[in-house]
């Protein structure tokens, strides 16, 4: 049975891609991304797929969608980043990151269109 650590994830023209680590050949692909920029990342047993606005989790050895969340408000044309944070860290800094989105998002709304720093 293949392992996680035998595969190489890379995300491209709107699809999720595995691909085994020594030959290179694909062991699966997912379109159902349906866009031009695809951002992967490898938690545990879980693959996370960024694109235009929704979250996908794939199983990574079958590339099987397990759920998706379209994040309103949060897509557009501009590809979107996930970072691989490892350890007991990663809880911490996911916090931190969202709090400081929040932070982010409640002072450009208070400051209202036109307002200095909007």
């Amino acid at each position: 049975m293949r392992q996680i650590d035998q595969l190489i994830f890379v995300g491209l023209n709107g699809y999720a891609v595995a691909l085994d680590r020594d030959t290179g050949a694909i062991v699966w692909s997912c379109d159902e991304m349906k866009s031009g920029y695809v951002t992967l990342l490898l938690d545990g047993d879980r693959l996370i797929v960024s694109t235009n606005g929704y979250l996908y989790c794939l199983d990574p050895l079958t590339g099987r969608v397990l759920w998706n969340n379209r994040m309103a408000g949060y897509g557009g044309g501009t590809p979107t980043s996930l970072v691989s944070v490892r350890g007991q860290t990663s809880q911490t800094f996911l916090q931190q990151a969202a709090a400081a989105i929040a932070a982010q998002q409640a002072h450009h709304h208070a400051a209202g269109p036109g307002a200095a720093g909007s």
